[in-house]
């Protein structure tokens, strides 16, 4: 999503937000991700302010502090940027390469399931279809890549070939270089 994304030529408009949209924002990432409940103050203080970046394509960017913590196509779910995931992984559902696939997941290719199911990789049972997903690499602490799933655990379990998860954003993307000021 983030291979080709230029933030001076994409992003189209920045709009502060509103406290009261800023809440539902909150509740929407911890109806996602019930882990986040103990830390989402934490990560997004009440009295902090939330803007939102426009940019091509109905991409919204949500920034704190001139950090990209979070982003959202169109009318599609609230997805956190790795900044913020690297602030408190735990809280999020995980998956993990094994490190045949690490080269390919930092250069933003999508992820094959050899590379879910194999010796090196974790795939959890409870991971459905079109389920948003934190990929980590085997010998590596750091979340690497966030990704959608295209089929649930157990239908990778069973196909083990093609593509199980659609690589979003990853470490060294276009969106994780950009810098606001």
């Amino acid at each position: 999503m983030f291979k080709r994304f230029n933030s001076r030529e994409d992003i189209k408009g920045t709009t502060p937000i509103k406290s009261s949209i800023q809440r539902g924002i909150k509740a929407k990432l911890v109806q996602a991700y019930p882990n986040l409940k103990q830390v989402i103050d934490e990560l997004i203080p009440k009295k902090s302010q939330l803007t939102q970046i426009k940019c091509e394509d109905r991409l919204f960017l949500y920034t704190l502090n001139g950090e990209i913590i979070l982003f959202q196509h169109f009318d599609g779910p609230i997805i956190p940027s790795l900044r913020l995931v690297h602030k408190c992984p735990d809280a999020f559902t995980q998956v993990r390469v094994d490190r045949g696939a690490i080269k390919f997941l930092l250069s933003g290719a999508n992820i094959m399931i050899p590379g879910l199911v194999s010796k090196g990789g974790n795939l959890p049972d409870d991971i459905e279809k079109d389920q948003y997903v934190i990929v980590t690499a085997e010998g590596k602490e750091a979340p690497a890549a966030i990704g959608l799933t295209k089929m649930s655990a157990k239908e990778m379990k069973e196909t083990n070939k093609g593509i199980g998860i659609e690589n979003v954003h990853y470490l060294g993307d276009n969106l994780w270089k950009t810098i606001l000021e």
